[in-house]
């Protein structure tokens, strides 16, 4: 059976954390938060890691992670450039923001071809969470049929500023029936509320979100290149639009190109949004550390 792909966006600008969060030590031997999930991949049965960095990024990448990985598991790294996936389009002048998410995964398609999982660099996932994402990619995942880890909103929040996240609407069945991209999100006394213009303002506290831990089929490349070519037609010139996952996968729902299920996981999410998280998510990783969840040191030296 062939085992699927771990794809980590790892490009972003971290404009909001300040500094390089994607290769900060966290763990008690200099572990970054993406070690830990490569290190919880592997282990769920995953054969390949594929970078999204900037080209910038690249030689400081390749010299952290190629000495840990090499003979663990299969590495690649891709740049995602303003120019990449563009279709002959020119970056119109003064662009200088990703296009998000969605574009960052069509830069991996010549990379990537067979199912895989999509996650953040900054975001600490969990063990379960690998384990079942590999189980739905070897088995259910198929060109319509997606998938999606869901996590609790209220244990995403962060106490140190406000946050956006995929918020879902899932059905009985445990399907995905929307998705929106919702924006400043922040709680005070137990109410959440978005600080974007979009409505309902205030969100359930049960609501299920996207922490950008995907599932897919590499039809999804096909899918996402053709509603990108939509996106630069309509918002190329918006100086701050950007193309997320979540608007392919409710484009995917809406559209009846198949289901994408939302997989409940029982692991702890934490993350680094604001460089005041970084005290508490030490203290999460060096936690599960004294309980045995991880080693002292993931990788040989």
């Amino acid at each position: 059976m062939m085992k699927p792909t771990l794809v980590i966006l790892a490009a972003g600008m971290a404009s909001r954390y300040g500094s390089m969060k994607q290769t900060e030590s966290f763990g008690p031997s200099g572990e970054t938060i993406m070690d830990y999930s490569i290190y919880d991949a592997i282990r769920a049965g995953f054969g390949k890691v594929v970078f999204i960095i900037r080209k910038e990024f690249a030689e400081n990448f390749e010299s952290i992670f190629g000495p840990r990985l090499q003979g663990l598991v299969q590495t690649d790294y891709v740049f995602q450039e303003l120019e990449s996936c563009l279709g002959g389009r020119q970056v119109p002048a003064g662009r200088t923001k990703p296009w998000g998410t969605a574009h960052a995964v069509l830069c991996a398609r010549e990379a990537v071809h067979e199912p895989f999982a999509v996650i953040n660099a900054d975001d600490f996932y969990g063990r379960d969470a690998f384990e079942k994402a590999v189980a739905f990619l070897q088995e259910p995942c198929d060109a319509r049929t997606y998938s999606i880890i869901g996590y609790n909103l209220m244990k995403t929040l962060s106490d140190n500023g406000t946050v956006n996240r995929g918020v879902c609407e899932v059905d009985e069945h445990g399907h995905l029936t929307a998705i929106a991209e919702r924006l400043n999100i922040s709680q005070t006394d137990g109410v959440v509320v978005c600080g974007d213009q979009a409505l309902p303002r205030e969100l359930p506290t049960h609501a299920q979100v996207s922490m950008n831990f995907w599932c897919f089929h590499p039809s999804y490349f096909e899918y996402a290149s053709h509603l990108f070519s939509e996106f630069l037609d309509a918002r190329m010139q918006e100086e701050k639009s950007e193309f997320f996952i979540p608007i392919v996968a409710d484009r995917f729902i809406r559209e009846q190109m198949g289901d994408i299920q939302v997989i409940p996981t029982s692991a702890t999410w934490f993350g680094v949004t604001y460089k005041e998280d970084a005290p508490e998510v030490r203290r999460c990783v060096n936690e599960l550390v004294s309980n045995g969840e991880y080693p002292v040191q993931l990788w040989k030296a």
